[in-house]
């Protein structure tokens, strides 16, 4: 008995010690509540602790990530997207023990529910081709997200049988739904393999989006557009004497940036051991080393192995890596003009909103489909042939075609900075190139984390 009930108690300790805890403070920080996560650490665990709050629409102005051994640390600094605190409870109780009891392969609330996932080259269009398709076989889009970059596409669509309302089992009709899909993603000039999949499970959904698009290769870029971007700034160096690799990353900031970053390190494999992020309306601290005038900035410094304890190998690793942080940040920044759709769900809705759009010669590079209550709710991010701003006349006629009331517009402004100073730019080259003091990171982010006071 005596061993039993030594075994139950050990099982216990394991189980605290495996389970996040967290703490939300609004006390500390007069514009920001801080969340607080300590956890026994294993591979996923920040970017279970990001997804959470990303999901929530909150914004991350700071964050400090220390893993020490095998205990993991952070502490972030949140807002609404209005930047005030948290103070539903609600809200609070939700993000406790979503932290405490999250898994990353969860999956994301569409039970009951096909999933497509669809990967192929983009053109104008094509998003047209696929919800005809889709009305064609009687399949009812309940939900939807679509993702373009560097000529691909990506998109994961749940749907629904027409007729009976539950999700598609019959193995003929799921092979006639791939083949027709198939079809249409190849076109005539397909450079790559268009995939379909059907399938009954999901993991995340953004987090699917980012590891189809990985495999999909999109981050080997091409050419870039004169129109396009000014690219986020990435560099990575190794810190031979500790062992680590130093990723720096410097963008415009925006929701779900730290998400989208923290989501390609994990799934390729690397290793988050200590981090600061931080972002400022008018300036932005990268850790100590430099100051930067730039506006609404995002900078990051991860300090990163992989998962076997290995520190980035090699130059072709390093410039991959680099690809693949930029990529990730660009996915989901489209350009363009914002049509927000709001009007009665009804079959072959999708097909003719997007018809409509590709008979005006408007190339959607982002969609977000929902239905709530037999009320669609889309969002389309839309540009002209070429990848630069529609014509507002034309955004008027598509307006007047699908109702006034119904499709309303918001300009998206430029997603990244202006090119910086020629000074600036030579601040940020310092600012990768200088290589911290482990100790020092450590002792900083131990302070910021709470856990020992300054004696300064």
């Amino acid at each position: 008995m005596e061993w039993h009930a030594c075994l139950d108690e050990y099982e216990k300790l394991v189980i605290r010690m495996s389970t996040p805890r967290v703490v939300i403070d609004n006390g500390v920080c007069p514009t920001a509540t801080l969340v607080k996560v300590d956890s026994a650490r294993r591979h996923g665990i920040l970017l279970d602790a990001v997804q959470v709050l990303t999901d929530l629409n909150l914004s991350i102005k700071k964050a400090y990530i220390s893993s020490d051994g095998q205990w993991f640390m952070d502490v972030f600094h949140v807002t609404d997207l209005n930047g005030n605190k948290l103070t539903d409870e609600s809200v609070i109780s939700y993000i406790e023990q979503s932290i405490e009891t999250t898994h990353c392969d969860r999956s994301h609330g569409f039970n009951g529910l096909t999933a497509l996932e669809l990967t192929g080259t983009d053109r104008i269009g094509l998003l047209s081709e696929v919800f005809a398709v889709l009305a064609d076989l009687q399949c009812d889009v309940v939900d939807a997200k679509v993702w373009t970059h560097n000529g691909r596409i990506a998109s994961l669509i749940f749907v629904k049988d027409c007729n009976s309302g539950s999700p598609i089992e019959d193995s003929q009709q799921i092979d006639k739904i791939e083949a027709r899909l198939r079809n249409v993603l190849k076109g005539d000039n397909d450079i790559r393999s268009a995939k379909t999949t059907v399938s009954m499970a999901i993991t995340h959904t953004e987090r699917r989006l980012h590891q189809m698009m990985f495999a999909d290769r999109d981050y080997e870029r091409k050419p870039i557009l004169e129109h396009k971007s000014e690219l986020p700034t990435v560099t990575v160096q190794n810190w031979v004497e500790r062992g680590y690799s130093v990723v720096n990353v410097q963008c415009k900031d925006r929701t779900k940036l730290l998400f989208d970053v923290v989501c390609t390190l994990t799934d390729m494999q690397y290793v988050v051991f200590h981090a600061t992020i931080k972002t400022s309306g008018d300036k932005a601290y990268l850790v100590s080393v430099c100051l930067l005038k730039t506006s609404l900035c995002f900078l990051q410094e991860f300090y990163i192995r992989h998962r076997d304890g290995i520190p980035v190998s090699s130059e072709p690793e390093r410039h991959r890596l680099i690809q693949c942080l930029q990529a990730a940040i660009e996915r989901r920044a489209s350009e363009g003009v914002r049509l927000e759709l709001c009007t009665s769900d009804r079959q072959c809705l999708l097909a003719d909103v997007t018809r409509t759009f590709r008979e005006n010669g408007l190339n959607v590079t982002r969609a977000e489909i929902s239905t709530t209550s037999d009320v669609a709710l889309n969002v389309f991010y839309v540009t002209d042939a070429t990848g630069n701003l529609a014509d507002p006349k034309t955004i008027e006629a598509v307006r007047q075609k699908i109702g006034l009331g119904n499709l309303k517009v918001k300009e998206l402004p430029s997603v990244y900075h202006q090119k910086a100073k020629p000074e600036e730019q030579q601040a940020v080259g310092v600012g990768g190139a200088v290589l911290l003091s482990l100790g020092s990171l450590v002792r900083r982010n131990l302070y910021n984390l709470g856990l020992i006071k300054s004696y300064s």
